[in-house]
């Protein structure tokens, strides 16, 4: 309030393409915070929403069911890694994150494991705004400090060394291993964003630190929590980033690209040993139960992203995604200002030396023709996956013109 940043107003979005009310027009590389895939006013989606809204907007979940709701499930059962085969549906990625740590709570506390009431997690990570997935948030270079009395109290362990391909390294895998012999007595559950940390950094890491994660999790008997709200849907090259892994989770949590950006809507999968003990513990049930769970507009239009999403050729897509952001920033590499160029799938990343001024650089990005929003030393894309050549090229063009 006291010097807010400049906002610009926008009056329709089409393709990859954003139109603010002055006329000028935007190449998008942010697919509006990573959900829009497969970009805006997409005709299979716009369809999809306008025929549920002539049948029903809302009916409560508690009691009835419908078939937006029903397909969803199957959809989602059928994509995400063998074995999550229960679906909880929620209505954001952070109340998804909520639900799947409230979960695993459950489940401890139904197997008598009564003294499970704390998490572990990475450094570095980012899992949503609410009470509890803040406070599994990195509570040092995190968004939410100012809450640090106010939060529960989790455990830390070191962030992954960086580097998708960069070997294991073997004392960090020894800190791991200390630390969950310190703390996994107390907690119910590992959560972790897979390969990608977003929010915390854009830091990518070796898929082989969840294996050992996992393993360590079996050993002192966590359940692990897969936080792929902004992962899932193809945005590394796979699926989802437990593909990397080569394992299934115990939970999934999903949000962000499962509409397409249409509307929220979030999920929390589970295999079904999760489900069966919680359903036989005290409460019977899981403690949930958000208003507009299952939202049947929500529900229809995420069947169609998803059946637009496994129509399309989204693999190629991505793959050339990939190959087009190495190609156009590779120079900025050799910049002073720069620190490292990375890229994973359709995630490109250019982090600078110093804290770029977002209201400085947000003007000299819409004078080029292109949305991008940084955040502290990490200018990065993640752009729709119809983006064209030309339009990946503008906006790694206008990239390399800040950081020269």
């Amino acid at each position: 309030m006291a010097k807010p940043l400049p906002v610009y107003p926008v009056a329709s979005a089409s393709g990859a393409t954003i139109t603010l009310a002055d006329g000028r027009e935007l190449t998008d590389g942010m697919a509006s915070w990573w959900c829009a895939i497969h970009g805006y006013n997409v005709p299979e989606l716009n369809a999809a929403i306008s025929a549920q809204t002539s049948k029903m907007s809302h009916v409560m979940f508690g009691g009835f069911t419908h078939e937006p709701a029903v397909e969803l499930g199957k959809r989602l059962v059928s994509i995400t890694p063998e074995g999550l085969n229960k679906v909880f549906l929620a209505d954001s990625g952070s109340v998804s994150v909520e639900v799947a740590m409230k979960m695993a709570v459950q489940y401890q506390h139904a197997r008598g494991e009564r003294g499970r009431g704390k998490l572990l997690t990475f450094r570095g990570g980012y899992h949503g705004d609410t009470t509890g997935p803040m406070s599994v948030c990195d509570p040092e270079t995190g968004m939410h400090g100012l809450f640090n009395g106010f939060l529960p109290v989790h455990h830390f362990a070191g962030r992954p060394p960086g580097g998708f391909n960069v070997p294991l390294d073997k004392e960090y895998l020894k800190e791991l291993a200390a630390t969950f012999r310190l703390h996994a007595h107390e907690c119910a559950a590992f959560i972790c964003e897979p390969v990608v940390q977003g929010a915390g950094g854009m830091h990518f890491y070796n898929p082989g630190y969840l294996r050992a994660v996992k393993d360590l999790c079996k050993e002192y008997g966590l359940l692990l929590i897969f936080d792929e709200i902004a992962t899932g849907f193809g945005r590394t090259g796979m699926m989802f980033a437990a593909e990397h892994a080569g394992f299934t989770p115990d939970i999934m949590c999903l949000g962000k690209a499962l509409t397409g950006g249409y509307m929220t809507l979030a999920a929390t999968l589970c295999t079904d040993e999760v489900a069966e003990v919680i359903s036989q513990g005290e409460a019977r049930v899981l403690m949930h139960g958000p208003t507009f769970m299952a939202n049947p507009l929500a529900c229809a239009v995420a069947v169609a992203s998803i059946d637009l999403l496994l129509k399309s050729p989204w693999q190629e897509r991505i793959t050339q995604l990939s190959k087009n952001l190495s190609l156009h920033l590779r120079a900025a590499a050799q910049m002073d200002a720069v620190k490292e160029v990375r890229v994973l799938g359709g995630i490109g990343v250019v982090e600078t030396h110093q804290a770029v001024d977002v209201a400085k650089i947000q003007a000299f990005f819409v004078k080029r023709g292109v949305w991008i929003r940084p955040f502290g030393t990490r200018i990065y894309l993640m752009p729709p996956y119809i983006l064209s050549e030309s339009e990946t090229r503008k906006l790694c063009s206008a990239i390399l013109e800040w950081v020269a």
